[in-house]
């Protein structure tokens, strides 16, 4: 009986051992993954980094994208690859940029249109802005400019209203795309000042300007970065900036405001996300260097010159902002009325 009893006692003990056995490796093997994690974190970057840009080479999300990238690649010895992937107003790219690996080594430089704007106006996404990116940082932010072809007889916002109202339908804007910062900003000039013009959407900025200054279009409201060098060489014509404010790198020209339409202020904002599910760990490191980045006194000075504000900021500062911006963005579609296709 004895024998039997002791025997019971083993058997017991045995399948309590096995069972934190199992337990044990368990914890093992969650430890292995963390400090496969951790030690992935700390040695990256290990291979080139791509950043996508959803638009064209030469407008103000590539120029923004290539400033930052090319100072990574000076800090971490390691290439940085601007990858641009334009077309249907930033969605192929971020569709791109959603599905991919969330390592750390595809990243999307993220704009007002691809993170505040696009959800409202494409419901059939595939993807969304806050549930399938990792917020890195901030960079810039990027007042619009009202600028308009050296032959059209306007000399002010005034002079462009009293036209426009002179010859209904007319005037053509262009933008980089339907939905876009630019092209919701002149539809809320015309619904302020009461004016009809034609809407013609582009794939990016670049070809908006090459238009404009042939006279293919007529006027654009556009990130002021892309314009502004081209206004200082007298190629084109600004009229006023969205800002709430001048901005210093053009300190000449009025704000929509002053320039007699009050309730336009139009900024566009650019910033880094990452695919879902990063690495945390990967996601502030990317917010650090960027936010060292854009202290940097060539940086600085680049950015300002066109006419951008540099920010920077932690992941949690920038998802606070773009879930204030998805709202504030949804009421101005809703109010106005823009479809796509408008």
């Amino acid at each position: 009986m004895k024998s039997k009893g002791q025997g019971t006692r083993s058997k017991g003990q045995g399948a309590g051992s096995g069972k934190e056995n199992r337990f044990s490796l368990c914890l093992i093997a969650c430890a292995l993954c963390l400090g496969i994690a951790g030690a992935n974190a700390q040695s990256y970057p290990s291979k080139p980094i791509r950043v996508i840009v959803a638009y064209t080479p030469a407008g103000t999300t590539d120029i923004l994208a290539r400033a930052v990238g090319q100072k990574m690649s000076e800090a971490w010895a390691q290439p940085v690859i601007v990858d641009n992937r334009p077309g249907a107003n930033g969605n192929i790219g971020t569709e791109l940029a959603a599905r991919a690996t969330p390592d750390g080594y595809t990243i999307l430089m993220a704009t007002s249109a691809t993170h505040s704007i696009n959800n409202t106006l494409y419901p059939d996404l595939t993807w969304d802005a806050v549930r399938d990116f990792a917020p890195v940082s901030l960079v810039a932010l990027v007042p619009n400019i009202l600028v308009v072809n050296n032959s059209l007889p306007v000399k002010s916002v005034k002079d462009l209203i009293a036209y426009a109202k002179a010859n209904p339908g007319k005037l053509t804007h262009g933008s980089p795309g339907n939905g876009s910062t630019s092209h919701l900003s002149m539809e809320l000039f015309k619904s302020l000042t009461g004016t009809r013009m034609v809407h013609v959407p582009y794939k990016g900025s670049a070809p908006v300007l090459a238009d404009l200054m042939g006279g293919q279009i007529s006027l654009t409201m556009d990130n002021i970065p892309v314009y502004l060098p081209l206004v200082k060489a007298g190629k084109i014509r600004a009229l006023a900036v969205g800002s709430s404010k001048r901005t210093p790198a053009a300190p000449e020209i009025p704000t929509a405001v002053e320039a007699g339409v009050p309730g336009l202020v139009a900024v566009a904002w650019f910033g880094l996300v990452a695919p879902a599910r990063t690495p945390n760990a990967i996601v502030h490191q990317l917010a650090r260097e960027t936010a060292r980045i854009l202290k940097l006194p060539d940086v600085h000075k680049r950015v300002t010159e066109l006419g951008a504000e540099p920010v920077g900021g932690t992941p949690q500062e920038y998802a606070t902002f773009i879930r204030s911006e998805i709202k504030k963005w949804r009421k101005v579609i809703q109010d106005a009325g823009v479809r796509i296709g408008t």
